[in-house]
């Protein structure tokens, strides 16, 4: 499962990094992103354009905007297979940007909280589904983060980790992914690449968010 993740990324850097043309001059850090806010993604049909929708996923045939199939995550393992995915899979693709992600370690009874970025500390993108639901005039965009197993750094802390794409795949899933190909690109990511440090517990509260959770101890 990943349930929090953050990103502090300039206009600049967003553009340069990930290709886009078109992002919103309102882009600011996010230290602390639970599910129910809006995150920044790069849709399939809108490829240069960096947008914000809703993390936690309403189907577009949901009656309801609060439902039970509102999910922040799907496994890589089943997303081809499973009827309220695969078709998703097949149209609606996207990028989640982030530079960091954050899981909790079971110690004893204690959970203890692990910020998950890259060596070189740069940005990059986990691999999402997202859809847009209409209801009574409202219409709201919104996606899930697909998860995959633990590489080697993250198993010592999780059992699950978000599939996040190599660089060199990222265009590639936002272009047409065939069925078979899909798990090419959700495979655990190089963990050579990776580093974790423990954090305070106050990343446990979406209201502490500031430079101060990302803090080592």
């Amino acid at each position: 499962m990943c349930g929090r993740f953050g990103y502090s990324l300039t206009r600049e850097e967003v553009e340069e990094r990930f290709g886009l043309k078109k992002v919103p001059a309102g882009l600011a850090p996010k230290y602390n992103v639970p599910p129910g806010t809006d995150v920044p993604a790069v849709l399939n049909t809108s490829a240069d354009e960096l947008k914000f929708i809703r993390w936690g996923l309403i189907p577009h045939w949901a009656k309801e905007e609060k439902t039970k199939f509102n999910l922040i995550n799907a496994k890589a393992e089943t997303v081809t297979e499973k009827p309220m995915f695969k078709g998703l899979v097949h149209s609606k693709r996207c990028l989640i940007l982030a530079d960091c992600f954050y899981e909790w370690k079971k110690v004893g009874v204690k959970k203890v909280p692990y910020r998950i970025l890259m060596k070189d500390e740069h940005p990059f993108a986990f691999a999402g589904l997202w859809d847009s639901w209409q209801h009574e005039g409202k219409e709201l965009q919104t996606c899930l983060i697909i998860t995959t197993t633990p590489n080697a750094l993250i198993n010592s802390i999780h059992d699950r980790m978000p599939a996040i794409l190599a660089p060199d795949k990222e265009r590639a899933w936002l272009d047409e992914v065939r069925p078979e190909d899909v798990g090419e690109f959700l495979r655990p990511y190089d963990a050579k690449r990776m580093k974790a440090y423990e954090i305070s517990t106050r990343i446990n509260s979406p209201a502490n968010d500031s430079p101060s959770v990302i803090q080592p101890v």
